[in-house]
């Protein structure tokens, strides 16, 4: 089973996150930030990962240090779980629209972090949510499961669905990028023979 525990804790959070790759989108997120608990949901229904997160920090200054850490737990889970990323199809692609937001995000497990994150006109919150932390939470990601992830707004005003159809969409092509692809069992999808 490709999954892994990751506990994080520092002076400003705690974070305790299993992940499950080959999962069935079963979650239990809890972060004291209800807007990024609905995300992460959409992100694990739509990617069918089994994902269990129970977070806590200092939220009483503001969002920023709980989203940045719950990003980078995520992205040390990942890592872990794709151990020497074996068999899987490597690159994932995704457009999903979300009433008028349309959404595209490729991935790249690649060996490299690089996030290129392309949303327009925002507005500076979501109920209690600032929107930039969405970008927070995917550089964190990124930089500790060591992918490549371009996101895209390709059409779209309402910033709710503009973010929803990111984590949805990111969740759908990084399931197709994690998938084991039947007849490469076993091989390295690079030809340097790592990744």
């Amino acid at each position: 089973m490709r999954s892994a525990q990751i506990d994080r804790q520092t002076a400003e959070t705690k974070v305790n996150l299993q992940l499950n790759l080959d999962g069935t989108g079963k979650t239990d997120v809890s972060t004291s930030c209800g807007f990024l608990d609905h995300m992460l949901t959409l992100f694990a229904s739509h990617g069918r990962f089994d994902l269990t997160i129970k977070a806590s920090g200092d939220t009483y200054v503001d969002y920023h240090h709980l989203v940045e850490d719950v990003g980078i737990t995520m992205g040390q889970a990942l890592n872990k779980a794709l151990g020497d990323r074996a068999g899987i199809a490597r690159y994932g692609e995704k457009i999903l629209p979300m009433d008028e937001a349309l959404i595209l995000t490729v991935v790249d497990i690649s060996g490299r972090a690089f996030l290129d994150y392309r949303l327009e006109n925002l507005t500076q919150k979501v109920g209690d949510f600032d929107t930039e932390l969405a970008r927070e939470f995917m550089a964190g990601l990124v930089r500790n499961a060591n992918i490549t992830l371009h996101i895209r707004q390709l059409a779209g005003q309402n910033t709710h669905h503009i973010l929803e159809g990111m984590f949805k969409s990111f969740g759908r092509s990084l399931a197709q990028a994690v998938a084991i692809e039947p007849g490469r069992e076993g091989e390295i999808p690079s030809t340097k023979g790592v990744l």
